[in-house]
């Protein structure tokens, strides 16, 4: 195996001006379909686990004044977050679902396309 050959050849890919081939165009529709339900649950998945870590702090003593008023918020404010937590995935895969029905017909249109070729 030729492995100069090989580095080369990737080299030159990475140079070489992009075309916008059909395939391309259906990487972007995918890209389309699946961002909005990544972005959503990557934002939600992070402020759920900040909002449990809040509650954790509170009821541990470690932010608050320490009394059975904060105890009882925090553990309040941690069951919230988990509740955040435990919805996140399926929220994900209905806005997935969603995507990819809202782009379906293009994809395929545009699969079909490239397979045909």
């Amino acid at each position: 195996m030729n492995t100069d050959k090989i580095y080369a050849e990737q080299l030159a890919n990475e140079y070489a001006p992009k075309d916008t081939s059909k395939v391309v165009a259906l990487r972007k529709l995918d890209t389309k379909a699946k961002l909005p339900a990544t972005v959503f649950t990557y934002s939600f998945g992070i402020i759920a686990a900040l909002v449990t870590g809040v509650g954790m702090c509170l009821s541990m003593k470690v932010i608050g004044s320490g009394t059975a008023v904060m105890f009882v918020f925090g553990v309040i404010i941690g069951i919230v977050g988990l509740f955040g937590m435990g919805i996140n995935y399926p929220v994900y895969k209905k806005m997935l679902k969603k995507g990819k029905q809202k782009y379906a017909f293009e994809i395929m249109e545009l699969a079909k396309e490239i397979s045909e070729n």
